[in-house]
């Protein structure tokens, strides 16, 4: 998948020459994906900088899975990371304060905030400043330039537009992105992404599709699941034929918006199970394999 708007291009320049003068960098990360979201450009531009990785809409995410990548992520001593919702925005504030300091012991502290596209940059800046200073949405691209603004313990506190790299060469993971909504849906075929929803849905929460879509029996097949789906929401179009894009759309919106309860598209493989190192695991795989922990990072 190719998408790399112009502002991007831009972006990337001023953020190569914006890290150097920064204390510390806070990547933010999706709860959900965050693997797929972690854009590799940032990684070789971080270097050997301290880097606080922040999980966003881990209310979202399925919170065994959470756990395993905090866990999985604790084991770079030059990261520290945590997962965070705008439910708490007092305990955000705090736990995002301390785990920088501890990164980075100074004053005034240097911060720079950076992510892919729609991944929670702006409602995060929000968040730690206490009021709206940074124009969210709930669409990629929003952020179109660099700001700065100063939070109350005087850290400078940078934010930077999300930026993809110039090409996924990755499928599933441009499919991951595509499905939580950090590629524009008018650059994504949304049958193919909803085909992939499905196949994911069946494969590693089935009984939430059971539930939200009252079905007795589930299908076997991802298209199958689609046409299931065309047919109770009303998805046909002449002739009774099922409208498989409006049925992917139905699907995407219930993943997006937590219809479907907490999902996680992907975990971190702590030991080997039937797969190389990196593969993901399903939910009951994670919490096998990672017995839940009540710190938010290590």
């Amino acid at each position: 998948m190719q998408w790399y708007p112009g502002h991007m291009a831009k972006a990337r320049r001023e953020l190569a020459a914006a890290i150097p003068m920064q204390d510390l960098v806070i990547e933010v990360l999706d709860a959900r994906l965050p693997r797929a979201s972690a854009n590799p450009l940032i990684a070789e531009l971080l270097g050997d900088k301290p880097c606080l990785r922040v999980l966003t809409k881990a209310d979202l995410a399925d919170p065994a899975i959470t756990d395993a990548w905090l866990r999985h992520f604790a084991r770079d001593r030059r990261i520290l990371a945590a997962a965070l919702t705008t439910e708490t925005p007092k305990e955000t504030r705090s736990l995002v304060a301390e785990l920088a300091q501890r990164l980075a012991p100074r004053k005034p502290l240097r911060a720079l905030i950076a992510g892919v596209p729609n991944v929670g940059k702006s409602t995060l800046i929000n968040t730690l400043m206490n009021r709206a200073v940074a124009v969210v949405g709930n669409k990629p691209a929003v952020t179109k330039g660099q700001q700065q603004v100063v939070l109350s313990n005087g850290t400078v506190l940078s934010d930077t537009p999300g930026i993809m790299w110039p090409k996924i060469d990755d499928e599933d993971v441009a499919l991951r992105l595509a499905l939580a909504g950090s590629i524009p849906d008018t650059a994504i075929d949304y049958v193919i992404v909803g085909t992939f929803a499905a196949r994911l849905l069946l494969e590693r929460y089935p009984d939430r599709l059971s539930l939200r879509f009252k079905l007795a029996a589930l299908p076997d097949a991802p298209q199958e699941l689609l046409c299931e789906i065309g047919r109770r929401r009303g998805c046909l179009r002449s002739g009774g034929v099922i409208d498989l894009h409006k049925a992917s759309e139905i699907l995407v919106h219930e993943l997006r918006s937590g219809g479907l309860g907490r999902i996680s598209l992907e975990a971190p493989l702590d030991h080997v199970v039937d797969g190389a190192p990196g593969e993901a695991l399903d939910g009951d795989q994670a919490r096998s394999l990672t017995p839940p922990r009540s710190t938010p990072a290590a």
